[in-house]
């Protein structure tokens, strides 16, 4: 499989694991984790930009393969099999919701360093 196959595989499998996620077929612990993976996965923005060096693509080589990796391995195969096929015919979501979530981590980031250095300079 080459480089473009597998990344379009893995956007059809993120928003496959976001469809299981609110199937109830779905096990609870799958179901919790399926929708963390997604949101992440579908999310517009990174928690690591992706100007970072380095490290700004390192969540999308291995938080996102590895956390849908797991999350495929939880979910029965024939609500998989449904979601999949869903999933190659719908366009692809974005997850709003984690947009919100990893801006109020940044903010949270950014508040926590400048309250450092602000006790830093006194």
């Amino acid at each position: 499989m080459n480089l473009r196959a597998w990344a379009k595989a893995l956007k059809r499998d993120a928003h496959a694991v976001w469809l299981a996620a609110r199937d109830p077929r779905t096990p609870w612990c799958a179901r919790a984790l399926a929708i963390a993976v997604a949101a992440y996965a579908l999310s517009p923005i990174d928690l690591i930009p992706d100007f970072i060096p380095v490290l700004g693509y390192l969540d999308d080589l291995i938080l996102v393969p590895v956390g849908l990796w797991l999350v495929l391995k939880l979910i029965p195969a024939e609500v998989l099999a449904d979601h999949r096929a869903a999933a190659e015919a719908a366009a692809r979501p974005v997850s709003r919701g984690a947009l919100i979530g990893i801006v109020a981590v940044w903010i949270a980031v950014t508040a926590i360093a400048a309250l450092a250095i602000v006790r830093a300079v006194r």
